[in-house]
């Protein structure tokens, strides 16, 4: 009797133990502040306030599958769509999405990733794969489905990039809504923070992404692909063991050596698309690029954009993918998963929850040593503050000489940036103060207009 109690409590504490060390249980950025989403609309650069609470809301877990409820609404800014789509991020009403606590390989035919959602990010937004719906239909030489005249259906082989040719419907945050279901097909950090920015509209809807990207650090666990392995930045240890610096994941996909779309990469014959021109050059399509594996460099993905790592979270490692990107910053093809899923999808979206469950308790964080970048400065119309993604609200303070407080703002729990506009201050030395409940830093600032 006393054995078997004995047992019971040695279960028990293992499967506690378990879902306090789990990632995909314990890593999701759960709304502790009340922050709704905002959102622009085209023409006014000040954001609209939302009542639709941003974030992941509740996660719950079981033995075998963890629950995370969200609106699907991050705490950065969305918004304006400028190529004409007339939605706005909206809320998904509390969706569950249902994980496996226990990802598995998938030994047999590897699983194509599908339009909609194949993955959630750790603040509830969905992921995307490369395509938008649209392809080329040869019969009348254009391009249908999707958004380009919907009853008219294309012929599936050669399938548009939605990074490519959504581009100018993508928000500062590299995102935008399938009727409403807000979504990044692709790296999920703010154009403005490239290093060859392809996106001016940051520059009039300054917004923000759910990271920075940083070379010389580790990229944070961003999310989950529907498999159940997590979703790294771009940046991770150059070997599978966790040693060798800090290096760019890279894609292994590469542009075919082609003129004409006459055939796949593998060989296999297919009704013809366009010509590769200006109008549609290398890349426009998915079929456009072909996989090269790099066996002697790991900072190389295999063909579903991951490979098996250690990482910070997983120091016992683990298959992970990465959201890819080139030297400049800019997507990279694949993005993010796929073309297929390494492992066995599992995770679907439920309507409700029909076992036990215990409920992940929520916590206010304190971020200790926050790193902080000022830029421009010196300042002219607006000064752009840029952190790390943080678990709670930073205080900020604009300073004159006098010690007086002139603006303030605040970097929100979720999101990395917050922007002070100076286009009414006088130019002159002033000091600007972030602060948290532990700590606060103070930089010097100049405004010269």
């Amino acid at each position: 009797m006393k054995k078997i109690f004995l047992t019971s409590i040695i279960a028990l504490s293992s499967t506690v133990i378990h879902a306090q060390t789990n990632p995909i249980i314990t890593k999701w950025l759960q709304n502790t502040t009340g922050i709704t989403g905002r959102h622009y609309v085209s023409g006014n650069p000040t954001p609209i306030v939302d009542a639709v609470l941003a974030n992941v809301q509740t996660v719950q877990y079981s033995t075998n599958w963890v629950y995370v409820t969200t609106n699907g609404i991050p705490a950065y800014i969305t918004g304006p769509f400028l190529d004409g789509n007339p939605s706005l991020a909206t809320s998904q009403a509390g969706a569950i999405f249902k994980f496996s606590l226990n990802p598995t390989q998938n030994t047999g035919t590897a699983t194509p990733t599908t339009g909609g959602n194949i993955g959630l990010f750790k603040n509830g937004v969905a992921l995307f794969d490369y395509r938008d719906g649209v392809s080329w239909r040869n019969s009348t030489g254009s391009l249908c489905g999707g958004p380009i005249n919907p009853p008219c259906m294309g012929d599936g082989k050669w399938n548009r990039d939605a990074v490519v040719g959504e581009r100018l419907g993508f928000d500062c945050s590299k995102a935008h809504p399938a009727m409403g279901n807000y979504h990044h097909h692709q790296n999920p950090s703010a154009f403005g923070l490239d290093f060859n920015v392809i996106s001016t509209v940051c520059s009039t809807y300054p917004s923000d992404g759910l990271y920075v990207i940083n070379p010389n650090e580790h990229s944070p666990l961003i999310g989950f692909a529907y498999d159940g392995f997590p979703i790294y930045g771009a940046y991770a240890y150059a070997n599978t063991n966790g040693t060798g610096g800090i290096v760019r994941m890279k894609s292994g996909y590469q542009y075919r050596n082609i003129t004409a779309r006459t055939v796949w990469a593998d060989g296999t014959d297919v009704l013809d698309g366009p010509a590769v021109s200006a109008t549609y050059p290398l890349g426009y399509f998915r079929e456009d690029y072909e996989f090269v594996s790099h066996p002697t460099d790991p900072s190389y993905l295999d063909d579903h954009n991951g490979r098996f790592c250690v990482t910070p979270e997983y120091p016992n490692g683990i298959y992970c993918y990465f959201a890819t990107v080139d030297a400049n910053h800019n997507s990279a093809y694949p993005y993010v998963v796929g073309p297929t899923f390494y492992g066995n999808k599992t995770a679907i979206r439920v309507t409700s929850i029909s076992e036990a469950v215990t409920t992940l308790g929520t916590t206010n964080f304190t971020d200790s040593n926050f790193k902080i970048t000022i830029a421009p400065n010196p300042a002219q119309d607006f000064i752009a503050i840029q952190s790390q993604m943080l678990e709670n609200n930073l205080k900020v303070e604009l300073i004159d000489g006098l010690g007086k407080v002139i603006k303030t703002s605040q970097i929100l729990q979720g999101s990395t940036l917050s922007i002070i506009e100076t286009d009414t201050v006088y130019n002159g030395l002033y000091f600007l103060r972030i602060s948290n409940d532990i700590e606060s830093k103070t930089f010097k600032v100049i405004i010269d207009k």
